[in-house]
């Protein structure tokens, strides 16, 4: 297959790629597009045919819920039923933006998008490109990331390339995207609402639209959101976590793997790990948290490239952001 690689504005999307691309879903092919959180491989939610397509380009596996992408509230009530007044407040507070509300779904989905559960995962992103696009389609599209599953997520259309060049017909590039890690996904069909896994918008951003929430491990319902179950986010590299400022670990960490002759990286932002490059291969991460979260990806998959066999990472304070950062970092190292 002859991958097709379009240059398209973020901010105002050209029509003609708009369309050309719409056509694409309507045959039941697959495009790869961005998003203000990661890019996604979408394909018509209600094709069954599509869908599985994007299962096969991906190699993810069939028991991985898909999250529908969707382009107005009234989407929100057709894909999905028994709409909660708090499934309501949130929509109307968070939509568009990276949160993924998880609500009982209509009959009109089929069953390889849920995983044959009995909810739908659903989200609008905060992003001209996709947006237009499902408008264009006038229904909703799948967008699991554009990876090949298991791997660090694309941030930008070159990882989508690299992934899935000639399995897929179309990668819309609209440059790196803003926020770097997936959506939050909020279960609410319980009570409280769950948090299934940590994204965009914080806890804190949450709990002050409509008050407690609660976070789970409990199997029956993580298997109602994506990256909670199996690994993801991970280099080929060795991923290993280093406390923050924490000189001494990372002195040793870097003895032991010199000694047992594998080739290290790290990702550092504080001063105190900077200074202990000396002739190891730092890559210097920002400060802050948004910045270190829209560079992770993109490091990751750089570091994997240079042939590194481990990559030591300095960890980031588990509030707002970070809390999604972590969870990112706990999965690609397998400290779970």
């Amino acid at each position: 297959m002859n991958t097709r690689f379009i240059k398209i504005s973020s901010a105002t999307p050209e029509p003609i790629f708009i369309d050309d691309a719409a056509e694409v879903l309507l045959r039941g092919g697959l495009v790869a597009f961005p998003t203000e959180t990661v890019y996604g491989l979408g394909a018509d939610a209600l094709n069954p045919e599509a869908v599985r397509k994007v299962f096969a380009a991906k190699g993810r596996p069939a028991d991985n819920p898909l999250i529908v992408h969707i382009a107005s509230i009234e989407q929100l009530f057709e894909l999905g039923k028994d709409i909660s007044p708090i499934a309501q407040t949130l929509a109307e507070t968070f939509m568009p933006g990276p949160l993924t509300l998880v609500v009982k779904h209509s009959s009109i989905v089929p069953e390889i998008v849920t995983a044959g559960l009995d909810t739908i995962a659903l989200r609008m992103p905060n992003h001209a490109v996709p947006l237009a696009l499902i408008r264009a389609l006038k229904r909703g599209i799948v967008g699991p990331s554009a990876n090949l599953s298991g791997k660090p997520s694309p941030t930008t259309a070159q990882h989508v390339f690299d992934d899935l060049n000639g399995k897929i017909e179309m990668i819309l590039d609209a440059g790196p995207t803003e926020i770097g890690v997936e959506s939050t996904v909020l279960d609410t069909t319980t009570n409280p609402p769950t948090i299934l896994r940590p994204g965009g918008i914080s806890r804190e951003r949450i709990e002050q639209a409509i008050g407690t929430v609660q976070t789970s491990k409990e199997i029956e319902l993580l298997k109602r959101s994506p990256g909670t179950r199996h690994r993801h986010y991970a280099p080929k590299a060795k991923v290993v976590l280093i406390e923050h400022r924490n000189v001494a670990q990372l002195k040793h960490a870097l003895h032991q793997f010199k000694h047992e002759g594998k080739k290290t990286s790290a990702l550092v932002y504080s001063s105190e790990l900077l200074e202990l490059s000396n002739g190891s291969t730092f890559h210097k991460l920002p400060e802050t948290i948004e910045g270190f979260s829209q560079q992770l990806f993109d490091k990751l998959r750089a570091l994997d490239q240079l042939g590194s066999e481990i990559i030591l990472i300095e960890t980031v304070t588990e509030t707002g952001l970070g809390v999604a950062v972590m969870d990112r970092l706990r999965r690609a190292s397998e400290k779970m």
